[in-house]
């Protein structure tokens, strides 16, 4: 497939791996553009730069083809010296970015200066054009579907993606709830470009999770995933486990404070979910694309699998219902 998203990337199918928290390491982000898509390494999977400068290194080792890097501005607990890991972007030579959260304003001019292709992730319309004005090369727009963080709007990517397609003139990449050709296709029609999988690419045989939590994404339905931190006004959509519910009781607690739920949320005990396979170890996101997981294939197969999905559907399906 071409689309602008492809031309803009060089990349050959619109297929982009989410920047996954601890998930997007350079194994899976160099299967992912070995097999035509554009794989991401998320910055801050790491406690330093030195370790993102270790994670490129990597990459580049094991594929010659695009990649890119996600670096995620959110409040956190413990303060992340951001400008540190923008200064090994730049020195590295990396060339696309996946900026997330806040308003990459602060680093727009140097990326820019460097030559880097910025995609920023938005929740709403209004913030995909602030994300042009900036000079942002790409939007993904994430629809309420998605896993991580959804917005405070609510709104589903039916509806979003053909308002962000009427209000924008960048490529659009379509985010959250897509995991096979249909929702590919879907994407292509609603006016996007390419779409972004995070979840989907959990159950990947090279995405560093423990078994058991793949089998877990195989095993389970669209009802799944969990809303938290509502009350707080940072909405994450994670996996629905003992944890989630402990978070939501204390939420429908009057008086209740991000100093009370910290200890259930912290990044670090979400890893372990990863390391060693307990659901209950900690909070993940998923999105309820898990409902769509079926299968553990390769990351090869699974773009693979998409793309001729999506091409089936536009020549054959749709095709066919066009009256001559």
């Amino acid at each position: 497939m071409k689309t602008r998203i492809t031309e803009l990337l060089g990349i050959r199918h619109p297929v982009i791996e989410g920047g996954m928290q601890w998930v997007g390491r350079a194994g899976l982000a160099a299967a992912v553009s070995e097999a035509g898509g554009l794989g991401i390494i998320t910055a801050l999977t790491h406690d330093s730069p030195d370790g993102l400068v270790r994670e490129i290194e990597e990459v580049r080792r094991l594929t010659q083809k695009p990649f890119g890097v996600n670096l995620t501005l959110l409040p956190t607990l413990k303060p992340v010296s951001y400008d540190a890991y923008v200064d090994v972007i730049l020195s590295e030579g990396v060339a696309i970015v996946e900026t997330a959260g806040r308003s990459p304003e602060p680093f727009m001019s140097a990326f820019l200066a460097s030559g880097i292709k910025v995609i920023h992730k938005c929740t709403s319309v209004r913030h995909a054009i602030k994300a042009e004005k900036l000079g942002c090369a790409a939007v993904s727009v994430d629809g309420f579907e998605c896993a991580g963080h959804p917005g405070e709007d609510d709104i589903p990517a039916l509806v979003l993606l053909p308002l962000a397609a009427d209000a924008l003139s960048i490529p659009i990449i379509a985010s959250g709830g897509f995991g096979d050709g249909r929702g590919l296709a879907a994407a292509l029609s609603l006016g996007a470009d390419g779409i972004n999988m995070g979840t989907r690419f959990l159950a990947t045989k090279e995405a560093p999770v423990h078994e058991r939590i793949k089998r877990v994404l195989v095993e389970a339905d669209e009802r799944q995933t969990a809303l938290i931190l509502r009350s707080l006004h940072n909405t994450v959509r994670i996996f629905k486990n003992r944890v989630a519910e402990e978070v939501m009781a204390l939420e429908t607690k009057e008086g209740t404070t991000i100093e009370d739920i910290a200890p259930l949320v912290s990044g670090t005990r979400g890893a372990l979910v990863y390391e060693t396979g307990d659901v209950d170890a900690g909070v993940w996101t998923a999105g309820m694309v898990v409902g769509l997981i079926r299968d553990v294939p390769t990351a090869a197969e699974l773009v693979s699998r998409v793309v001729l999905e999506a091409e089936s559907i536009v020549k054959k399906r749709l095709g066919s219902m066009v009256a001559e």
